[in-house]
Order: structure tokens, then sequence, then C-alpha cells
């Protein structure tokens, strides 16, 4: 396996949301409810930010799983929303994958409810056909710590790279110098502390 550092590139990169679907989202124990929810929010305002092709899915919404998150429907009312009638992985519905490859992308972000199951299954199947994945952990949750960090070790070895939101959004940034305010300001909406950061750098700024 390659150790080399591939980065995302937000000309090559798409972001699939796989099952945060109400009923999924109340078995998530592994990530405080306020802190997940904060999190999955953060990945959908960077993938708007960023102007990446967003993709979303659910799994049997008539079932117990329930059905996508408001706050998802709102903030993509144009994306590609596949309702898969019960396929349990994402890669084993047609729809989704041909969403997938309509994209042109080969960098896969990836994120869902639960992690072993939603997100992991898709994800050991788009590497199997050479994309590269990208695990955005702290927008994934599951039952307890032990599933999550099986499941992150299944998909590491198998090729994925695990990061975070944050980490994410840094990566597609590269540089300060392309723009403070709106990634800033995107940033101090989901991190308290940061909004300290950005408040003391607006008060430098306006300083004489």
């Amino acid at each position: 396996m390659s150790t080399s550092y591939t980065r995302l590139d937000k000309n090559d990169a798409a972001v699939l949301l796989v099952d945060h679907q109400t009923g999924l989202a109340s078995l998530v124990r592994d990530i405080e409810p306020d802190k997940f929810k904060n999190n999955v929010m953060a990945l959908a305002d960077l993938a708007k930010y960023f102007e990446l092709p967003t993709i979303l899915t659910t799994s049997f919404e008539t079932g117990p799983n329930g059905p996508l998150m408001s706050e998802l429907k709102e903030t993509f009312p144009e994306a590609p929303y596949i309702a898969r009638p019960g396929q349990i992985n994402a890669w084993d519905n047609d729809d989704f994958v041909e969403a997938v490859r309509a994209t042109g992308k080969k960098q896969l972000i990836i994120a869902g409810i639960v992690t072993e199951v939603c997100v992991a299954f898709p994800t050991l199947s788009a590497l199997a056909e050479d994309f590269e994945v990208f695990l955005v952990t702290d927008a994934s949750g599951t039952f307890n710590a032990l599933t999550r960090d099986s499941a992150l070790d299944r998909m590491s070895a198998a090729g994925a790279q695990l990061m975070t939101w944050f980490g994410v959004a840094c990566e597609l940034h590269r540089d300060w110098r392309n723009d403070i305010e709106g990634l800033g300001t995107l940033f101090a909406n989901h991190i308290p502390d940061y909004k300290h950061l950005i408040e003391s750098h607006n008060t430098l700024q306006s300083t004489p």
C-alpha cells in the first residue's frame, strides 16, 4: 500500500452523505448528539462553500431508519437524492453508483450512519473500484467506540484516509490567501472557540 501523501483536491472531489436519517441518528452514541449534528452540518456547509458535487442517499425510509435529516434536504435542494428501497450497501444501488460516476470525480468524501455498515460498505466498494476515499470520522456515527474503531481499522487497512471535517476543509482550502472571511465564518459557525479567534482578527483589522 502506498504511503505517499495524497491531498484532497477541490477540483476532483465529491461528497457522499449516506443515511443521515432521523431514526438512525438516534443510534449514535460514540459522539454527543449535538456535536454530531454540528459536525454533519459543518461537512454540508463546507461542501457548499467549495462547490463540491454532493449526493444524498437514504435506506428504507419507510421503515425504522426514518427520513433524511431535514437540514440536509434544505442545504442541498438540487442535489441527487437516492432513496434506496432496501439495499444496505449504497453501492449495490445502481442509481447511487451512476450518480457518483456522473460527478466525474475520483476522490470521494464520505460520511454517514452507521459507521461500520452504511459508511464502511460503500467505502470498501468504492476503494475496490479504484476511487480514493476520504472518510469524515466526526460526521459519521455508530453505537459505541468499539464498533467505531473496528470499522475505522477495517476501512483504513483497505486504503481509506481518515479525516475530520475541519481537516477536510483546510486541505481543500490550501492557502488562507484564497479567502479568510468566508471560510473563517464557516469555522466560527461550527467551532465556538474559533468564533473568538475570528472576532480577535476582525478587531485587529479594524484598529487604526
